[in-house]
């Protein structure tokens, strides 16, 4: 490395520093005119490139994934940008927190919120203020795109800092041939935008450390930090290598004698940083109460970084040292071989990269031939003079080859790979927790593909004429584009159709309400400002305050949902989202217990519907068959109802009950046709009004306030088997009253008298044994 001598400015009179130290805040821009033809060239094809990966992006997302990915985070961070966009860090559901609760929110408990409780994210709101620009406009799609465009941009000024401006192009190009990147960059996933803010940080940090500015130091701290507030463990694995050397340049500058102006620079990088952590502690605490307690370890205490006892909602493992190094392997061997740009061609290139770059070093070529300012800014002079050379071409490639390996050492002590790679996700979005590994793949890959194809222009000129050399050149460049272009199709292919596959899953599963019009909010989504008419939330929460619904909601709906994974909204119907406020159109609540469902009916005021479903839910993997069903409350003194079912092929007899908390009572039935049972329910309790008794009271009773009645019909095969229709209704007995939400819920199930939403009634033509019918009607008598 050159030596210069120097003044350092150690020397200057106070006011003279003073008055420089103000001239390095702004950016360093010559104010020429560019007309290097070739720069220019490059910079269009950088920014053709990187326009080219944004739409390939954009397109993804409409097209691979309009209802979101299985990875349900989607939701959380798309709630929180609507959230944002009222001005809003919680939620104030009330009374009706079981039944609307988000999935991955808080439950907090707070005698000053409304109705008495808050919900927050695990998530911090970082991410999701990048995404709340594209709801304000309705075209959230666009900033995935944006999002994706931006960060190839930056590869390819990174790569050119570190290499030539052809590298850039190339590394630009890589970035956007990777599956790990197409795809979860067309997700409203974390991951990608803060890598874009990382990206922001190392292509400013590189600018203020080369030309000597303290308006680009500004910039990196405050992207750097901005990652913190987004991902504070991703952004200090990718930090490390930089700190690392903002470190090592300090302490040369100190015995070089120019300290005072090196840490001056280093110094305008952390002080934006550090404004951040004390944002994201802030934030901390008001979300918490605990400005070192981050949401994700109040969501779940044991779900963190380390080894250990790790856990998150049930799932419980010990987390080892070996586990984590098996993790690690597992998810780099995923990476250079599937996920990575051009899938293992790509690895290929960027070990090829590598060399030439350690060729480059041992040979001491940075900067050789460079002559003037290009010399200067090659050695990061940037003009002014410097005793060392402080971020040689070199010296940024180690850094950035230090992100690939502080990247992959840091996520070996974190458990979140490990779920990943257990629960399927990684399957179909890559090893997404090593994303920032893609930034240095892509750049040593475009090193070594620029250097193989230089190589191969010599080759050609020493053997062929200049027009022969031409053809030869282009004829293996076609050659290997395609084979790439092959592999990179092989690499992307099995995860692009898995990924079809559950989007067509679930297309279908949403098809009812689709048909029936609910489209905002959330299937596609909300905008602010539209008038919704709204509940009047009070100090109660949404609805109940005075315990009097909103007047106007009966001309909105409300739609009961399914829960295959627990009492969560949006999780694993995450297009299923409510509006913040819970004043949508549409209003989404899990269908739980009678108790709970009446409460809801009370509290919304709003027109109910059931969205259900036949069949296993099994991630989008296989398909169900969904039902939409408007639902009516009946009230009066007594209701009556009738049922006819169909007798199921091969069956000969049959038996009814009806059933509620309080017992049972059985009836004859003494055909095995179609059967039809005329029932009633009063405040005098539940009976079948056109059959026999056979055994119980002539009423079974129905318990005071809210519960479920139950009517049982079974028919019985030659030999045993059994096909059962099991209807159940929400009831609530209030005095002499009864209210009953029909039509009820009916199942038919085979072989036991009792079973879930696999064996649903969805209407006629849901896939049924033959034979198989219902038909069921009720009126207030």
């Amino acid at each position: 490395m050159g030596r210069r001598d120097s003044n350092t400015g150690g020397s200057l009179p106070l006011g003279e520093r003073v008055r420089a130290a103000v001239r390095g805040l702004a950016f360093d821009f010559d104010g020429t005119i560019d007309i290097d033809r070739t720069r220019t060239q490059r910079r269009l094809a950088a920014l053709c490139v990187s326009l080219l990966v944004g739409l390939v992006v954009t397109w993804l997302a409409v097209d691979l994934f309009p209802y979101h990915t299985v990875n349900d985070d989607e939701g959380v961070y798309l709630t929180q940008a609507a959230m944002l966009l009222e001005g809003k860090l919680f939620l104030y559901p009330g009374r009706l927190t079981e039944a609307v609760r988000p999935w991955f929110f808080v439950v907090q408990e707070t005698p000053s919120a409304p109705g008495g409780v808050q919900l927050y994210s695990k998530y911090s709101p970082a991410v999701p203020a990048l995404f709340a620009v594209g709801l304000a406009v309705g075209l959230p799609n666009l900033v995935l795109g944006a999002i994706a465009a931006i960060s190839a941009a930056l590869v390819y000024a990174l790569a050119a800092d570190a290499f030539d401006r052809t590298t850039g192009v190339v590394a630009a190009g890589l970035l956007g041939l990777s599956p790990l990147f197409l795809l979860t960059s067309s997700t409203f996933l974390a991951y990608a935008p803060t890598t874009m803010l990382n990206l922001g940080f190392a292509v400013c940090y590189v600018r203020a450390v080369r030309r000597d500015s303290s308006g680009y130091a500004v910039v990196a701290g405050a992207l750097v930090g901005a990652a913190f507030f987004a991902r504070p463990y991703t952004a200090v694995l990718f930090a490390l290598p930089f700190i690392a050397h903002s470190l090592w340049a300090l302490a040369t500058a100190r015995r070089a004698g120019t300290g005072w102006v090196v840490f001056r620079r280093y110094a305008a990088i952390a002080l934006p940083g550090l404004a951040f952590v004390g944002l994201t502690l802030a934030y901390n605490a008001v979300v918490t109460g605990d400005p070192l307690t981050f949401p994700y370890i109040a969501f779940a205490p044991r779900d963190g970084i380390g080894f250990g006892e790790r856990a998150i909602l049930g799932y419980e493992v010990v987390y080892t040292p070996a586990m984590g190094v098996e993790t690690a392997a597992e998810a780099l061997d995923l990476l250079v071989t599937q996920w990575g740009p051009m899938g293992w061609l790509g690895t290929v290139a960027a070990v090829v990269g590598l060399g030439v770059t350690a060729r480059r070093w041992w040979g001491h070529e940075t900067g050789r031939n460079l002559r003037g300012s290009a010399r200067r800014r090659h050695h990061g002079l940037g003009g002014r003079d410097r005793a060392f050379t402080e971020l040689s071409d070199d010296a940024l490639a180690c850094v950035v080859a230090g992100v690939f390996a502080s990247v992959f050492v840091g996520n070996a002590a974190f458990w979140g790979t490990h779920n990943g790679l257990r629960n399927g996700l990684i399957d179909l979005l890559g090893p997404f927790y090593h994303f920032d590994a893609l930034v240095p793949l892509a750049v040593f890959g475009a090193a070594g593909v620029v250097a193989g194809a230089r190589l191969l222009r010599r080759l050609a000129h020493r053997r062929f004429s200049a027009s022969e050399a031409r053809g030869v050149v282009f004829s293996v460049l076609l050659v290997s584009a395609l084979f790439a272009g092959g592999v990179t199709v092989g690499a992307v292919e099995d995860p692009y159709d898995e990924n079809r596959l559950r989007t067509e899953n679930l297309a279908a599963t949403y098809e009812p309400l689709l048909d029936a019009g609910f489209e905002q909010p959330p299937l596609t989504p909300s905008v602010p400002g539209v008038d919704a008419g709204g509940l009047s939330g009070g100090d109660s929460g949404i609805g109940l305050g005075g315990g009097s619904a909103a007047p106007g909601n009966e001309t909105k709906a409300l739609v009961f949902h399914p829960d295959p994974y627990g009492d969560w909204s949006a999780h694993p119907f995450q297009a299923l989202r409510n509006d913040p406020g819970f004043d949508g159109p549409v209003m989404y609540a899990i269908d739980g217990g009678a108790e709970r469902d009446l409460a809801v009916l009370d509290a919304t005021n709003r027109t109910p519907y059931r969205f259900t479903y036949r069949g296993t839910w099994t991630g989008a993997v296989d398909p169900v068959e969904p039902e939409l069903t408007r639902l009516d409350v009946l009230a009066g003194e007594r209701v009556d109802a009738t049922t006819t079912l169909g007798a199921p092929e091969g069956t000969n007899t049959a038996s009814v009950r009806v059933e509620t908390d309080e017992g049972y009572a059985r009836y004859d039935a003494t055909t095995a046709e179609n059967l039809t049972v005329e029932w009633s329910v009063s405040s005098a309790g539940v009976a079948v009004t056109n059959r026999p008794l056979a055994a119980g009271p002539e009423r079974l009773s129905v318990p005071a306030g809210a519960s479920e009645v139950d009517l049982v019909v079974t028919y019985i095969g030659d030999f045993g088997e059994t096909v059962t229709y099991r209807q159940t209704a929400t009831v609530e007995r209030s005095g002499d009253e009864v209210r009953v939400v029909w039509p009820p819920e009916t199942r038919v199930c085979r072989l036991t008298t009792d079973c879930g939403s696999e064996r649903e009634w969805v209407g006629p033509d849901g896939d049924y044994l033959d034979g198989v019918s219902v038909e069921t009607d009720a009126r207030v008598a």
